[in-house]
């Protein structure tokens, strides 16, 4: 199982988003572009998932870009993950709203494992918010600047 990159640049564009929300300035998607290596034109594709989703609302005009619609402590990797993905479907006998698509889905022996995965999978998605990931991204700034070693 892999996420793809609306999954990875969703959540690095959201991060972006939540290192600037104590200001309440939008952030331009051109700088998210850059400062992520992240196509411009692929971010407002991604834009319009987590706006309809209620994640992020923009402001137009010169000053305009991007804004989350809450605290980066509300909005939690999974809420990113959902709108950029789509449903979690590990398999065709265990999907998100429960729904039997598979014939042998009432005596399949591995269901149950594919439903556990499913599950932690989505616990540990809701466990991590924003703030969370914008904590982690300063701890890794500040152990990189500490292993610069200057002459």
């Amino acid at each position: 199982m892999r996420f793809s990159t609306r999954a990875r640049y969703g959540l690095r564009a959201m991060v972006e988003f939540a290192r600037h929300y104590e200001r309440g300035e939008p952030v331009p998607l051109i700088k998210v572009a850059e400062n992520q290596g992240i196509s411009e034109g692929y971010l407002e594709q991604l834009m319009t998932s987590l706006r309809k989703g209620g994640l992020v609302r923009s402001v137009r005009g010169a000053q305009g870009g991007y804004l989350l619609s809450q605290g980066p402590d509300k909005i939690t990797a999974w809420d990113i993950i959902r709108l950029v993905e789509g449903p979690l479907d590990l398999t065709e006998c265990v999907n998100e709203d429960e729904q039997v698509l598979c014939d042998w889905s009432n005596t399949c022996v591995t269901r149950v494992l594919w439903q556990r995965v499913r599950d932690s999978l989505r616990d540990v998605l809701t466990q991590i918010n924003l703030a969370d990931l914008c904590d982690d991204a300063e701890r890794i700034r500040r152990s990189k600047e500490a292993d610069m070693y200057y002459i």
